[in-house]
């Protein structure tokens, strides 16, 4: 086998497209490694763990890593991918001239009337200016960039305030209205429950788990995991719940985060203490996700049903009773896990900003969390989530489910989606399933099963 590395200076690209783009080189014949990415530190650190000689690079440059019988070759197909990519991203006006072309701030595109919300996605250190200019501009803006420092998130949210407008994020993963997915979104029935959520994979569990139950959503939105700090303040939760107090196609609002700050909660208390329309508080130090969606469901007068589970086949059963060990792409269900389980010091969120600078989310890129998969010890119990939706993998048990067969101990997975997602619930859970993992629609009974199991 034969290494080849190339740093190309000025050629940025988005991670999700280099992800794609080093999946296919490692797919070509006689191909053994490939890597596609950005040369930012943890990238450099990535490439040189699978022992290629890493020149000196800086941030901005592209890192090519290629191991095979023949790495020039894939070096053109390289060429050829990177190329389309140039072109998509350069893409003409649609009949405009010159003067007429496609907007290339979000300023410009604001000043010539383009759509109705802004979506921020970016690295972090450039997110707080594209954002202002959408607030300045009057539009809502989501943020699904993190990395912004905590006081610029304070001042974009009290720009947002003076301007009357709803600033999600950052780090806001998960946003529904009226049915549009932005960011990682569930395909959600309609219905009356709107959601103001200062956690993605939080709101995509509740709501799942209300769309399992044929109760649909108006609104989720989310806020980013850190508006209900201290040093942000709720500006954006309390705005979120004004708006849902005065939509008529919502009846019930669900607010999920993680706990928090005690001078927040109970300003987030009083004002829900005036609104119109009830809420159900679903904080992570007051009961689990589960719990809260059934709650919303007996305030609608819904049923409660039984949550579905696809147990381990007969005979397929591994040997536990080691330790127990977190593998999570989101940072809500972590921490409900956590909780659930009693357990604290083995659970890792893959989705941490420590994880995804420079690098496509594990809800995208499985490559995190399949090389945790292949050292754990025998005996040690496996917890794991797996999120669906828009966004997400097209198909996550392509790769994680041979990965979870190869485990030595048990594996028990939180399958976190609705029958309406690309991926096909059902034959996720069926491949999991197959693979040796109990598979569970609630997170929550997902770690009370695997507590057992350790």
């Amino acid at each position: 086998m034969t290494d080849l590395v190339l740093v190309r200076k000025g050629a940025y690209h988005d991670s999700v497209s280099l992800m794609r783009v080093s999946r296919a080189l490692g797919e070509l014949p006689g191909m053994e490694a490939a890597m596609v990415a950005m040369a930012t530190e943890l990238n450099v650190s990535v490439v040189r763990e699978m022992g290629f000689e890493v020149p000196a690079t800086e941030p901005g440059d592209l890192l090519v890593a290629l191991r095979g019988r023949d790495p020039g070759a894939a070096a053109g197909e390289l060429d050829r991918r990177l190329a389309e990519l140039g072109g998509r991203r350069g893409g003409g006006a649609g009949g405009g001239g010159p003067a007429e072309g496609p907007p290339l701030t979000t300023r410009s595109a604001a000043a010539r009337g383009h759509g109705d919300l802004v979506l921020v996605s970016v690295p972090g250190e450039h997110a707080f200016c594209e954002a202002v200019d959408a607030v300045e501009a009057g539009l809502p803006v989501m943020v699904f960039s993190d990395g912004v420092p905590l006081r610029l998130e304070r001042r974009l949210k009290e720009l947002g305030e003076e301007r009357g407008v709803l600033v999600m994020g950052p780090d806001c993963g998960t946003t529904v209205i009226a049915g549009v997915g932005l960011g990682f979104a569930n395909v959600l029935r309609p219905g009356p429950v709107g959601v103001v959520a200062a956690s993605g994979t939080g709101a995509q569990q509740v709501t799942s788990l209300l769309d399992w139950a044929g109760t649909g959503v108006s609104h989720v939105l989310g806020v980013g995991g850190r508006d209900l700090s201290a040093e942000v303040g709720g500006l954006s939760t309390l705005r979120a719940l004004r708006m849902l107090d005065d939509d008529p196609a919502t009846e019930l609002v669900v607010l999920v985060s993680k706990p928090p700050a005690p001078g927040v909660a109970a300003r987030v208390r009083e004002a829900v203490a005036a609104m119109r329309t009830p809420v159900v508080e679903a904080f992570l130090d007051e009961g689990d996700l589960t719990r809260a969606a059934e709650a919303a469901l007996r305030a609608l007068g819904r049923p409660v049903p039984g949550w579905p589970r696809w147990d381990v086949p007969a005979g397929r059963g591994r040997p536990g009773g080691g330790t127990l060990r977190g593998l999570y792409s989101g940072g809500t269900l972590k921490a409900e896990a956590e909780l659930v389980s009693g357990r604290s010091g083995t659970f890792v969120d893959y989705g941490d900003d420590a994880y995804t600078r420079g690098r496509p989310h594990p809800m995208i890129d499985p490559t995190l969390r399949l090389d945790a998969l292949s050292r754990v010890a025998p005996g040690d119990v496996v917890l794991m989530d797996v999120v669906l939706g828009h966004g997400a993998d097209p198909d996550p048990a392509a790769a994680l489910a041979p990965a979870v067969a190869r485990v030595p101990g048990p594996v028990v997975v939180a399958l976190v989606g609705t029958a309406g997602d690309p991926q096909d619930l059902r034959r996720q859970a069926a491949a999991f399933q197959e693979a040796g993992a109990a598979v569970f629609l609630s997170n929550a009974q997902a770690a009370s099963h695997a507590r057992s199991l350790s």
